[in-house]
């Protein structure tokens, strides 16, 4: 084996994969489509208060006016009980609302009829919102006809609001404040990743060497250089190619995270500052907004405190390893048959394991330290999405990690020893389509 022809084969897939525009069109939309879906949510929830909404009401309960209190992007006004309901839809335009509702007398049994006008569908959250208030009306005033003593200072009492504030003991002792919502949504997209990235790249060399088989490049190819140096130089100039967009990828999410941060940054600095000047002049305790500023702050806190650094080279780790791996049987596979259509039997065995490996990683979510999800991050076959789906909650000893390591880099070196001696006679062979004994076949002969 010669490290400059491996070394020849390595610049020939690289240049060749690097200049397609597929490859710069990809590497450049995706960075932004991802960097999108991370922060549309958080931007349509910060600029979601722009359009302000006015909801009137016609309560002839008399026990509503209470409940509802006007904030940044809802006002609640109320309107003579004398108008009608009739009334209150023929002159809709009038009463320059976005939202009219109509709330009857109570009847025999103390239940109301709630009746909502809106020139356009009447949102989900707030239509839910309303209900919940005109029950909890409702409710209160059926309790108070009890006739109960102290009834007020017994709701209040018997309230709770309780909120876990969960931490993760160290062995030093230390605490430290964990979210278990924001590891999960880690651990998912970096699984994910992993599983998407060894598919298509594996799927990549796959073709690759059937595309060279199919046009006879191959013949030409092994007349300079040995089958196995063709072979390893393709998986690794692939690597290369991935590891490059993996690169720009990160170059291009952090510019754009960093840019739509500021933006984001920004806006959060007026609400804070609008709620301010809102508690201010209420004087009252805290302004509804408060809840979701306190939220995005614990959650930047607790980002804050995950070892990014750690993650990133665990999962360029298990990246590299787990593609080699795949990649070296897809080669084999390849090389076994001379179009794409036959590789669906071949392949099936390879396209299990990973989709095994899925299947456990959404168990790992829940539990990530059980029997179940350990032994496949042990197993090299599963090993590079379970345990990513793993290390951000904590819980993987580094002997775990080391030895779930070492294992994927043996594993490889058999499956690469297997995979090359398929590959040296099905690089060759045409006319045939092979099953699984001739694979079995061609890696029992000699060099």
């Amino acid at each position: 084996m010669k490290l400059s022809n491996i070394g020849l084969i390595i610049g020939r897939e690289y240049s060749t994969r690097v200049k397609k525009k597929s490859f710069i069109l990809l590497t450049v939309l995706t960075p932004v489509l991802m960097a999108a879906l991370m922060f549309i949510p958080v931007l349509i929830a910060l600029y979601s208060g722009e359009d302000k909404q006015v909801i009137s009401f016609v309560d002839n309960t008399g026990l509503l006016e209470d409940c509802f209190e006007s904030s940044g992007k809802t006002e609640y006004r109320f309107l003579p009980v004398e108008t009608t309901r009739e009334s209150l839809k023929n002159a809709f335009d009038t009463f320059d609302s976005s939202t009219l509702i109509y709330v009857s007398a109570l009847d025999s049994a103390g239940n109301a009829e709630v009746t909502a006008y809106s020139r356009e569908p009447l949102g989900m959250e707030t239509k839910v919102a309303i209900e919940n208030k005109i029950s909890g009306a409702l409710r209160d005033r059926k309790l108070q006809q009890l006739d109960i003593q102290n009834f007020d200072e017994i709701m209040d009492r018997v309230r709770s609001d309780v909120k876990i504030d969960a931490y993760t003991l160290t062995d030093g002792g230390e605490e430290k404040k964990d979210s278990v919502e924001i590891y999960m949504i880690i651990a998912y997209v970096l699984s994910f990743l992993i599983y998407m990235f060894v598919a298509v790249f594996g799927s990549m060399v796959m073709r690759g060497v059937i595309e060279e088989k199919t046009n006879r490049i191959v013949e030409v190819i092994v007349s300079s250089v040995s089958s196995f140096e063709l072979m390893m130089g393709k998986l690794i100039g692939v690597a290369l190619v991935a590891l490059t967009q993996f690169a720009i990828w990160i170059i291009l999410i952090g510019a754009v995270m960093f840019g739509l941060q500021g933006v984001i940054s920004s806006k959060m600095a007026d609400k804070v500052a609008d709620v301010t000047t809102a508690v201010n002049e209420t004087a009252v305790g805290v302004h509804p907004d408060m809840g979701n500023l306190g939220e995005i702050s614990s959650i930047m806190d607790q980002l804050s405190q995950i070892n990014f650094g750690q993650i990133l080279l665990c999962f360029l780790i298990y990246f590299v390893l787990g593609y080699l791996l795949y990649a070296a049987m897809f080669a084999a596979v390849g090389s076994a048959v001379d179009n794409e259509a036959d590789t669906n039997q071949l392949s099936l065995p390879i396209t299990i394991p990973l989709m095994i490996g899925l299947f456990i990683m959404l168990h790992t979510f829940q539990h990530p330290s059980s029997q179940l999800s350990v032994w496949a991050s042990l197993i090299p076959f599963t090993s590079p999405m379970v345990m990513l789906a793993r290390i951000p909650f904590g819980v993987v000893p580094a002997w775990q990690l080391i030895l779930s390591i070492v294992i994927l880099i043996i594993t490889f070196i058999a499956i690469a020893w297997a995979s090359a001696k398929i590959y040296r006679v099905g690089i060759l062979t045409y006319g045939k389509k092979a099953t699984f004994k001739d694979l079995f076949k061609w890696m029992k002969y000699r060099d």
